[in-house]
């Protein structure tokens, strides 16, 4: 995390003047941006963050008529901590008019939800902003232009807000794009990815319009009191960047490392050894393939490769792979003595392996692709696996808190395609078990 203070030098905006026109950088309008849209979510760490970063895009949206919903994941009760004069629960009051004055300006028909995080502690809390910006979502990723401050920003809430809007976008497929705030005052152009930049114009009106919704958050930008403590947060200096003739985004790949962080805490995250419903699902799961012995298998989201095991007892050859890296070394380490066995960390569907499998299983991992992830991942399992190969779908049937899909959604994208026909199923009240094969095979 870069260490900085609201109060310390900054550097410049002339500086960042001169930088813009040296660099090469593209830029657009807010007409093209929110094109192909149906929707905005706007992330904010504090009331104030969604104004300063993105103020001409909610003026924007509110122009267009988009559908718009406004997530301010803490009240900003932090913001003045040895204040003599105010508590944190009246300043996260007062920030909370401000914040709903400043959007409805900007955005009258916007909704702003209110997540209640503990400022300065969003970092503990990301996984719950992650989920409820998947829920505002709602399964209409494609449509959605999600954006939230810069994992980079360099302020610990607006890094972890970043960080939750990124997975957000990764399990939904949400376009994501992030606002730097807090990057101006401290960073120095040679810093700066300008590559991934992406620059918006704003019109005079907007930039008035954005001007005045700034003001309108008073206990940030005008002393509480004159007493130590009360101080002005945000500097005229810091303002300058806010108040330019264009809003910069960054355009950067989403990414989720939830189930990576899991493995790393936990050795064994679903309880695969121990767990009966686990020990029981495996033996339901092996039991029903079909054939005693495949030529080679592939297992998408091994875990820590306790279903690898057995697998490898059925295959010649087996390759067992999982994003995770912590998993795929615990699945490595419990493997190491079988050669005919490769666990591989692999981000899937876009590092799909070489070469034809008579054996697919996809166990427990299905409703952690986005919607869009796993339709790739079906037609990448059609043009790899055999035509007398069977497919294995295993999933948990109870909603899944944080990602849009289901087990149930999952099998169901197999199982409705014309390409795939079943040859065994089990379902129960925990789980579901289906074995496929091709539609035009031999079976």
């Amino acid at each position: 995390m870069t260490a900085f203070t609201h109060d310390g030098p900054g550097t410049a905006e002339e500086v960042w003047q001169r930088a813009f026109l040296e660099r090469q950088v593209t830029r657009t309008s807010y007409g093209d941006l929110l094109a192909g849209h149906d929707r905005l979510i706007l992330v904010a760490a504090h009331p104030d963050d969604e104004t300063l970063g993105a103020a001409g895009l909610l003026s924007a949206a509110g122009d267009a008529g988009l559908a718009t919903s406004v997530l301010l994941l803490t009240d900003g009760e932090g913001s003045h901590p040895q204040s003599p004069t105010v508590t944190p629960d009246e300043l996260a009051r007062v920030r909370r008019r401000e914040g709903a004055a400043a959007v409805d300006l900007l955005h009258p028909r916007a909704q702003v939800h209110h997540l209640g995080l503990p400022d300065t502690a969003v970092a503990d809390h990301w996984l719950e902003a992650a989920t409820t910006i998947v829920d505002l979502v709602d399964g209409r990723g494609p449509r959605t232009l999600l954006v939230a401050p810069w994992r980079c920003d360099g302020h610990s809430d607006h890094e972890a807000a970043g960080r939750a809007a990124a997975a957000a976008a990764y399990r939904t497929d949400a376009r994501l794009l992030e606002y730097p705030i807090w990057w101006w005052h401290w960073a120095e152009p040679d810093q700066t990815p300008w590559q991934d930049l992406l620059a918006v114009d704003l019109p005079s009106q907007a930039l008035q319009r954005k001007r005045a919704a700034i003001s309108l958050h008073r206990s940030q930008i005008e002393p509480l009191s004159d007493q130590p403590g009360d101080e002005v947060l945000l500097s005229p200096e810091l303002l300058s960047h806010a108040l330019r003739g264009d809003e910069w985004f960054v355009v950067q790949p989403p990414a989720d490392t939830a189930l990576d962080d899991l493995h790393g805490e936990i050795a064994d995250p679903w309880q695969v050894e121990d767990s009966w419903y686990e020990r029981r699902k495996r033996a339901v799961t092996l039991a029903a393939l079909t054939r005693d012995h495949f030529a080679r298998g592939l297992e998408l989201g091994c875990s820590i490769g306790r279903l690898t095991a057995d697998l490898a007892d059925r295959t010649d050859r087996l390759l067992a792979v999982d994003a995770s890296a912590h998993a795929v070394s615990a699945a490595t380490r419990r493997l190491s003595g079988d050669d005919s066995v490769s666990v591989q960390q692999r981000v899937l569907p876009g590092q799909w392996p070489d070469g034809e499998f008579d054996l697919v299983v996809i166990s427990e991992v299905g409703y952690f692709l986005s919607p869009n992830a796993l339709h790739q991942v079906r037609d990448r399992v059609n043009a790899s696996l055999a035509a007398d190969g069977e497919l294995v779908l295993c999933h948990w049937r109870h909603p899944v808190r944080g990602w849009p899909l289901d087990g149930d959604a999952v099998h169901r994208s197999f199982v409705d395609s014309d390409e795939w026909k079943v040859v065994v199923s089990h379902h129960e009240s925990d789980f579901r078990l289906d074995v496929l094969t091709r539609a035009d095979g031999p079976r």
